[in-house]
């Protein structure tokens, strides 16, 4: 059974940083694209990140703007979103993502999905 847990989420000031971590389990993701989408209260998830199986090949969704990083350790089938200069409108679930079949900022091209961390960013 694959498993996708993400961890690292919690309370932090505007301004501050938090590391997401999603650990995988029950198959590799070494040779697949990963990635990192979020959901705010009664909006659609949205596209953060995402990145190939090297980590060689990065991408961001516009509102990053050079804020967030993703990353990879395919020795253990983790993959991680640095955030920094946290906004409140960076406020949502942030779900960890594996495999891509399709654009890669289409919710629907994801098979695996974990189940998603808090991140509260105040003002």
């Amino acid at each position: 059974q694959v498993q996708l847990v993400e961890s690292g989420g919690g309370l932090v000031q505007a301004g501050g940083s938090l590391r997401l971590s999603c650990a995988a389990s029950g198959r590799t993701f070494s040779g697949y694209f990963t990635g990192w989408f979020r959901q705010a209260p009664g909006k659609e998830r949205e596209f953060v990140a995402a990145i190939n199986w090297s980590g060689g090949g990065t991408a961001y969704g516009d509102f990053v703007k050079g804020r967030f990083t993703i990353s990879r350790d395919n020795t253990k089938n983790t993959w991680y979103l640095q955030m920094n200069s946290l906004k409140p409108e960076d406020t949502g679930v942030y779900y960890c993502a594996g495999e891509v079949g399709g654009t890669i900022t289409f919710t629907t091209s994801w098979r695996y999905w974990g189940q998603g961390t808090q991140v509260t960013v105040s003002s």
